[in-house]
């Protein structure tokens, strides 16, 4: 199947497109930033652009995984209609258009500094090559420097200034291992976090070896917010910044246990943060609900492009410029294989998060770099001691609930199940159906086999002769990357 075909769009000058950057962070959960209230946490220019924008509060996205859930962003899609790139590390199908396509067919100069993580399947017969994403790819890597945004300054001094400009910056901090530590430049970040300073979640064992990894994951956060301050200063220096759409967000939560991975808020809600000084009308917080499928078509509506009919998302832009404009009444997520075998589908509407999980049987520990932590094995230590609270037991918990209903207003960390209490059995049932549907419309479901572990759930260690002969990814037996229904929004 050749590419989508676009209606040629009739652009307004290119002095009037905005520029658009996405600064995208790596492992860190929405509330790891001072805009989303983390006193210990330092990212005060993360706070600026909040201050001068919008801060999204029930921002979602679709996996808690590096790879789905950036391939989910940059093609508008659910993961599971991506085609094998619905689980990590599995490349989206060839005739699915990349949203930097089509702004660089528009004239767009596009540029990638950072993590990439993303492929495509080759072309198959009959089937146009892949279009260009990007005019510029590098790593963002330097001598010293393997944060991701070690070049971002100099892609955005040496773009070239005829043409509006997008860019990808995708930081590596702060995925495991922490190397923020041992790069540390104190005249530019300021000191580094003290371990006695964190905040440590109530799923988390509260000792001197977790308190020290979440330092080091602070000081990746910091670093991943000094380098958008020095392209937010580049941008002013140019007289650039009012005419950039800039949009703060992570793949997924942080690489701690009941975090990334997780449908829950810890592992599945991005701070998102837009600032855009002369397109956004209204600052402040906004509590409407939105996914990251979302963005695809938000920033081609802003550039005047047509809209591709693979897109499931809707544009944003109503948010731009009030409060109360509703683009969504559902935000839907998905837990597929990551290190782990699983098949976990969230929906959140109101106040609820309601969970469905194939597989209860599996505990949900996080994925393996997380199993191998320090705080993973400590609470491992806890367990073993008897001595866990019922939010740290969670992380262990097996069997798990087929179907579990949150409160998220009133149970922040989403640890009492309200499913089958009768006074929650109008919501329960409602959301169940929603789900349903929309798993039948995008063409989801649940093969006879799913990709297996690859690793040990209790070391992290890899595994040796996994057999996953025959195993499918999710919709893939109904040909759910050639579906383009949104389902329910």
């Amino acid at each position: 199947m050749a590419f989508v075909a676009f209606h040629q769009a009739t652009l307004v000058d290119a002095a009037d497109r905005p520029n658009v950057i996405f600064f995208i962070a790596d492992d860190v959960s929405w509330n790891d930033y001072g805009c989303y209230g983390n006193s210990a946490a330092r990212t005060p220019n993360i706070d600026q652009l909040a201050a001068g924008g919008i801060r999204f509060d029930r921002a979602y996205l679709t996996a808690s995984s590096c790879s789905p859930s950036r391939s989910s962003i940059i093609t508008g899609r659910y993961p599971h209609n991506n085609g094998k790139a619905a689980e990590l590390h599995r490349p989206i199908s060839s005739h699915l258009p990349w949203f930097p396509e089509v702004l660089r067919q528009r004239g767009y100069y596009t540029a990638l500094s950072g993590k990439h993580h993303m492929t495509s399947t080759p072309p198959v017969a009959g089937q146009s090559p892949r279009g260009q994403a990007f005019d510029h790819v590098d790593a963002g890597k330097a001598k010293g420097d393997t944060s991701g945004s070690a070049n971002w300054l100099s892609v955005t001094k040496d773009r070239p200034k005829d043409r509006p400009f997008f860019f990808w910056f995708a930081s590596y901090d702060a995925h495991r291992g922490w190397d923020a530590d041992g790069q540390w430049k104190e005249n530019e970040y300021g000191p580094m976090h003290r371990a006695e300073d964190v905040i440590v979640p109530p799923f988390l064992s509260d000792d001197p070896k977790t308190r020290q990894d979440l330092a080091s994951y602070y000081n990746e956060v910091t670093r991943f917010d000094y380098r958008i301050g020095v392209v937010v200063d580049e941008l002013r220096r140019q007289n650039a910044l009012d005419n950039t759409l800039i949009f703060v967000l992570a793949d997924n939560g942080r690489p701690f246990p009941r975090a990334k991975t997780r449908l829950h808020d810890s592992g599945m809600k991005t701070a998102l943060v837009a600032h855009w000084p002369g397109g956004i009308k209204r600052r402040g917080a906004s509590d409407q609900l939105v996914s990251v499928i979302d963005l695809a078509p938000t920033v081609l509506t802003v550039a005047g492009c047509e809209v591709p009919e693979t897109m499931q998302g809707v544009s944003m832009t109503p948010l731009f410029a009030s409060a109360d404009a509703p683009i969504r009444d559902y935000a839907f997520s998905e837990h597929n294989w990551h290190d782990y075998e699983a098949f976990g589908r969230g929906v959140r509407h109101g106040n609820y998060l309601l969970v469905f999980n194939q597989r209860p049987m599996l505990a949900w520990q996080g994925p393996a770099d997380s199993v191998r932590s320090d705080s993973h094995q400590q609470l491992r230590a806890l367990r073993d001691a008897g001595k866990l609270t019922r939010a740290q037991a969670d992380v262990f918990l097996s069997p798990r609930p087929t179907v579990a209903l949150y409160d998220v207003k009133s149970d922040p960390y989403q640890l009492e199940n309200l499913a089958g209490k009768a006074d929650h059995s109008q919501t329960e049932e409602q959301m169940v159906a929603v789900l349903e549907q929309w798993m039948q419309e995008t063409g989801d479901s649940v093969p006879d086999k799913l990709s297996p572990d690859t690793f040990d759930r209790e070391t992290g260690e890899r595994l040796k002769n996994v057999d996953d002969a025959g195993a499918l990814t999710p919709g893939e037996d109904r040909s759910a990357d050639h579906v383009n229904a949104p389902g329910p929004r």
